[in-house]
């Protein structure tokens, strides 16, 4: 076995590593888009979490009054109603981007077809 390894092997492998190297990848996940799976659960994150904070809301005030059910009851349907509002704001948000993005796609067909 020799104790020196080969310099044309070496020198292949380096060009190998530098056309990798100098190769842009695009990866999926670029960490500026999320995936709908995270948007989903950014939604019922939004909606659990309007609902959690009007249950100890309506929870806090029925204990300081002494009213168990009213205050609670009230807090929790209005924070349900600020979850969905706060979800409908999300899908809207969504909705939008996705727009944005088939307008620059289109946009980008058109010129690329009246280039060729």
């Amino acid at each position: 076995m020799a104790d020196e390894p080969d310099p044309e092997r070496l020198r292949a492998l380096d060009a190998r590593l530098s056309k990798v190297k100098g190769a842009k990848v695009n990866p999926s996940g670029t960490g500026k888009d999320f995936s709908q799976g995270e948007q989903a659960w950014r939604m019922v994150i939004e909606l659990v979490a309007g609902l959690l904070l009007g249950l100890g809301i309506g929870y806090g005030l029925d204990h300081v009054f002494g009213t168990m059910p009213i205050f609670l009851l009230i807090f929790v349907l209005l924070g349900f109603v600020a979850g969905i509002k706060t979800m409908l704001g999300t899908a809207r948000e969504m909705a939008e981007k996705q727009a944005k993005t088939e307008e620059a796609q289109t946009q980008a067909d058109r010129s690329a077809g009246t280039e060729g």
